[in-house]
């Protein structure tokens, strides 16, 4: 059996930073806040910062060991904990509440990263391994605490990071459609003719055109940047990469059959005018440059593909169109075009034309207590709902701050109240699904109305506004914890919003 001796010195000469400490002190703090009703650490600590301060003056060191000493530059013992204040210093708050409500909790053995200093000043990030020893669980006054540096760890990830995300957001924000795509095994295609003995390629494709097919779907689309996104139509890259056979299609067979007549040749940078379409259907003229990686021109595994729209003038008035008739938030139709087929339906129907006012409830507390950030984020889950929920012929548009319609043509007070409901289930779906996310309970009011032909849809507007109030008002009734600050600053019932 090891004597206390070879414990002693195991402490004393183990290669990594130890702390025998005492926390008992700290135990006492603790129970003397429970005696006092506190439940939640965290928040308690958050509402005063000296309570972070009280809980660390509690922690007593007993012992450190010599690669301690060592670690942060101090002659002896005596002269750590006398400068202690130049070890634990700056912003810890955070690593420090994380470890004081592991205690709170029970967990007596537990780690963590932060981050200390040595008595010249230099930063040490430090992953920290904290255990209450056997037979002190109910005292706490043997706590040993392993600190590991990890600063030049720590400090590779960070330039690493960094060098990432430089290279991601150059993708990424790139104005220009980037593809990285896999050709191995279009190489492998190339490779097996060639090793049959076909020189002829050019003659081969066309005696051959499903060759030429079969190389397209063997290419793997490995990424693609936003300006992808934006040029193809696509409202993600599941859907670019689904939509594939609508973007690379008809004139597109002829051209990628010029491009393996390239790259049969050895040339392995290519640039080429190219006709692609949109998911939308609608004709891209391409700008194409085509590169094999100089480290893979023996495999063909990455390829860097790069498209220009040719068109940018057209796409640039397009775009330009969409965000006058857009609200960016939301991402649904804004007051400009609401107003716009408004005063279309009410020339030419096509009738009955249903309408559905629609207000946020509680926007403005949120915006008040958490920032706007909080309140814009309510508003694009308010965009995703509607967007999901509203399908053509109708139109959901936001026409003020929390305030959102939705134009129904040709669509009767059934058609209307099939609307609401599946507005309602998807607002619940959205709730279930950010529930875990921010805890914010997105909720609403709606009112609506129907037009028929001949009547005035103005005053449908006016009559779809005074339902919502009416629901409005309902659902304050039976929250009737809701914030009055919010009700006040709800327009009165009966005040046009349109």
């Amino acid at each position: 059996m090891p004597s206390d001796n070879d414990f002693e010195s195991m402490f004393e000469f183990a290669p990594m930073s130890l702390w025998l400490e005492d926390y008992s002190g700290l135990l006492r703090l603790f129970d003397s806040w429970r005696a006092t009703g506190v439940t939640d650490l965290v928040a308690h600590l958050k509402a005063d910062p000296q309570r972070v301060r009280d809980c660390m003056a509690q922690l007593q060191v007993v012992s450190v060991n010599r690669s301690t000493l060592s670690l942060f530059g101090a002659r002896d013992q005596a002269d750590l904990l006398a400068r202690l204040d130049s070890v634990f210093r700056d912003d810890m708050a955070a690593p420090v509440i994380y470890e004081l409500d592991q205690l709170w909790r029970g967990n007596l053995c537990f780690d963590n990263r932060s981050f200390n200093y040595t008595l010249d000043g230099r930063r040490l990030d430090v992953h920290v391994r904290v255990r209450v020893l056997p037979g002190h669980e109910h005292s706490w006054d043997r706590v040993l605490v392993s600190l590991e540096d990890i600063t030049a760890r720590v400090q590779a990830e960070r330039l690493r990071d960094e060098s990432e995300r430089y290279a991601r957001e150059l993708f990424e924000r790139s104005p220009v459609s980037l593809w990285v795509e896999d050709f191995s095994a279009v190489k492998a295609l190339l490779d097996d003719i060639r090793a049959r003995g076909i020189t002829d390629f050019a003659t081969f494709i066309k005696v051959h055109p499903e060759f030429v097919t079969r190389c397209m779907k063997e290419i793997r689309v490995i990424d693609v940047n936003r300006e992808t996104l934006r040029m193809f139509g696509a409202p993600d890259k599941a859907a670019l990469l689904e939509g594939l056979p609508e973007i690379f299609r008809d004139e597109m067979h002829d051209s990628f059959a010029d491009q393996l007549q390239d790259l049969w040749n050895g040339r392995m940078q290519q640039q080429r005018e190219v006709i692609n379409y949109a998911l939308t259907g609608d004709l891209v003229n391409i700008h194409m440059q085509f590169a094999v990686l100089d480290d893979r021109l023996d495999t063909w595994d990455l390829v860097l593909v790069s498209l220009i729209d040719i068109t940018a003038r057209k796409k640039a008035e397009a775009y330009l169109e969409y965000l006058g008739k857009h609200d960016v938030l939301t991402q649904l139709h804004n007051r400009t075009f609401f107003t716009e087929e408004l005063n279309r339906l009410s020339r030419k129907g096509p009738w009955p034309v249903s309408v559905l006012a629609i207000d946020m409830n509680g926007l403005k507390p949120v915006n008040d207590e958490e920032g706007h950030a909080a309140g814009d984020a309510l508003l694009r889950r308010m965009g995703e709902v509607l967007g999901k929920a509203v399908d053509e012929p109708g139109w959901p548009a936001r026409i003020g701050g929390d305030e959102f319609a939705v134009l129904l043509p040709k669509t009767d007070e059934r058609g209307a109240e099939a609307m609401r409901e599946r507005i309602m289930s998807m607002l619940e779906l959205n709730n279930q699904f950010y529930a875990g996310q921010t805890g914010r309970v997105l909720s609403i009011s709606i009112g609506m109305a129907t037009c028929e032909a001949g009547d005035s849809l103005d005053a449908t507007l006016q009559r779809a506004d005074r339902a919502m109030y009416e629901d409005k008002a309902r659902y304050y009734r039976e929250n009737p914890d809701a914030s009055r600050r919010q009700i006040e600053a709800d327009a009165a019932p009966g005040v046009s919003r349109y």
